[in-house]
């Protein structure tokens, strides 16, 4: 059996040991004889190249070997390291063994054998590598991604027919941490989601993967977010999660979260150890943040008040819109979930989610003003961000884009987008008007980030005050960290499977920033088809699910992100909310 494959040291020769000098009769015998040598090793060189060629044809046609194999097994190349923000590891390649067994030139007893490798092998079960080992193919894979003790173990096994020959494999340290976002490889190397498809070709580089491939992502905000949205998956026995992170100041993601994941290191197998196939797809590869396209609700309604005051349709606040009854149009009831029955200010229809006050400002916008505001927002194309996985938003064609949709939009109905889309929106909102491409990249602090007006620091300085109500006042208490001053606003919205809406599931979310009188981030979290708990009383509402979320993630990752409470702090919203005398009924 060969040995483990490795440098073969080489001696230095001693002075002691040196021939002795050669007389001149001597030095022509030595020439003649070398150039008799050169001439035979020029003469054996093609007969060496054809049986290494009638060689590889036995074992790939006539002896059947399988499509892509080879008795010398061909290493992935070298590829670029990854790392987070602060230069923690995220994806590295290393040096291991791949175990191959010629199944018909086995020496060893095939049940025995099999037994000892399962105990060197323990991934992998005696009954998995027994059928390798008495497989009717000439060359089999038995095991990749051994370690070097392993591969020690198995070569004094003593078997010739089994080979181990070195493969450069790529390893994920911290498992399914942002899955999603980094992506894994195939055996050959290349990229085939996330950043290791998205940057496949710097990753691969010679030159280029000298410096590892920073991004923006802070593993301890990571984890953070990971870890809630998995506890509120499994406490609301829902279909999945998303959440984002992302800084105000420069469209950076600290966090982007899937769920569920699965584990880059053995892409082929899902979180419960079967093996990841079509059929059985568990939706794990999918990346619900930016792959995703939902309609979010009422997070929209904030849009939808900063597009009127962009317009000039609404310069003040306290106006007042007719909530008394629901409204019908070309044959569908726009109705209230917190129904006031009453006129409603804009603070008030914020707070309270007012689907008939928002539809009623959106009227007074206008399609074609709406419609150009959320184009600027980005929200009528795929998000602008590195990955490829990328969802394209849905919406009305312009022919039909009639009142109706211009009302059901203006709540977030009627139109889908990525929680991505969501999170880039309320960063320009609340970051004094200043739309940033989101990026996956880690952005140098002393440069000036790009970016397009997309409000007025007025409007935003409006939006902020309505969405710090909304946790203070309205549907969004449930979000309010003491001292951070979480903003913020609820959606929930029947889910879509299939172009139909499914009565009684919910797609929920909540998008939130802080703290809210100095923006620095906006934090996003969806929750897909939540089923109600002992903790949320049995609600499957945003304010119940997805608010309560918000506040445990910006509580635990305000630290180290460098903003301290200060409970002495806070946005000054005296005069949004009206005196019970100036009630409108």
């Amino acid at each position: 059996m060969a040995s483990i494959p490795g440098p073969i040291p080489q001696l230095p020769a001693s002075p002691a040991n040196a021939p002795p000098a050669l007389g001149a009769g001597e030095h022509v015998t030595a020439r003649a004889q070398a150039r008799q040598r050169l001439a035979f090793l020029i003469m054996l060189f093609p007969v060496l190249v054809l049986f290494v060629l009638v060689r590889l044809i036995d074992l790939a046609v006539l002896q059947g070997l399988p499509e892509g194999s080879s008795s010398t097994i061909s290493a992935a190349p070298p590829r670029g390291d990854i790392v987070d923000r602060n230069g923690v590891e995220l994806a590295r390649t290393f040096e291991a063994y791949a175990i191959t067994v010629m199944p018909k030139r086995l020496t060893s007893d095939p049940e025995l054998l099999a037994t000892k490798l399962a105990e060197i092998l323990p991934e992998q079960s005696r009954d998995a590598i027994l059928e390798v080992l008495t497989s009717a193919k000439s060359l089999r894979y038995l095991a990749h991604r051994v370690l070097p003790g392993q591969a020690q173990r198995i070569n004094d096994l003593g078997d010739p027919a089994i080979e181990i020959a070195r493969e450069a494999q790529r390893l994920y340290p911290n498992y399914s941490l942002g899955a999603q976002v980094l992506g894994y490889t195939d055996e050959k190397g290349h990229g085939l989601i996330g950043i290791e498809r998205a940057f496949d070709d710097r990753l691969a580089d010679k030159a280029a993967r000298a410096a590892p491939l920073t991004l923006s992502l802070d593993v301890r905000v990571q984890q953070a977010m990971q870890y809630e949205l998995a506890a509120l998956v499994a406490d609301q026995n829902a279909k999945g999660a998303a959440g984002v992170v992302l800084d105000v100041a420069s469209g950076e993601v600290l966090a982007m979260v899937s769920l569920p994941d699965f584990n880059p290191n053995v892409p082929g197998q899902r979180a419960d150890g079967t093996r990841y196939t079509k059929e059985n797809d568990d939706g794990s590869r999918f990346n619900n943040v930016t792959l995703g396209a939902y309609e979010l609700g009422s997070t929209f309604k904030a849009f939808t008040i900063a597009s009127a005051l962009e317009s000039g349709t609404l310069t003040n606040l306290q106006k007042q819109y007719d909530a008394t009854q629901p409204l019908h149009v070309a044959g569908f009831r726009i109705r209230d979930d917190h129904a006031k029955n009453r006129w409603l200010t804009v603070p008030e229809i914020f707070i309270y989610s007012s689907n008939i006050g928002t539809a009623r400002i959106a009227m007074e916008v206008g399609r074609d003003r709406q419609r150009a505001f959320l184009d600027m927002l980005g929200f009528l194309r795929p998000v602008d961000i590195e990955l490829k996985e990328k969802a394209r938003p849905q919406f009305p064609p312009l022919s039909n884009w009639g009142q109706s949709a211009t009302m059901t939009i203006s709540y977030g109905h009627g139109l889908t987008v990525t929680p991505l889309h969501l999170a880039a929106g309320y960063a320009a909102l609340v970051n004094g008007g200043i739309y940033h491409a989101p990026t996956l990249l880690r952005r140098d602090g002393a440069s000036a980030v790009s970016g397009r007006r997309v409000v007025s620091e007025a409007t935003s300085e409006q939006i902020r005050r309505l969405l710090r109500l909304v946790v203070t006042s309205g549907t969004g208490r449930r979000a309010d960290a003491p001292g951070y001053r979480v903003g913020g606003k609820t959606g929930t919205a029947e889910k879509i499977e299939h172009g139909r809406y499914v009565h009684g599931r919910n797609v929920v979310n909540f998008a939130a920033a802080f703290p809210m009188d100095a923006p620095r981030y906006v934090v996003v979290t969806m929750i897909d088809d939540p089923r109600g708990s002992k903790a949320t009383a049995g609600f499957r509402t945003a304010g119940m699910v997805a608010a309560p979320a918000v506040r445990r993630i910006i509580e635990r990752i305000a630290p180290p992100l460098g903003v301290a409470p200060d409970s002495g702090r806070d946005l000054d919203l005296t005069g949004l909310l009206p005196a019970p005398s100036e009630v409108k009924e």
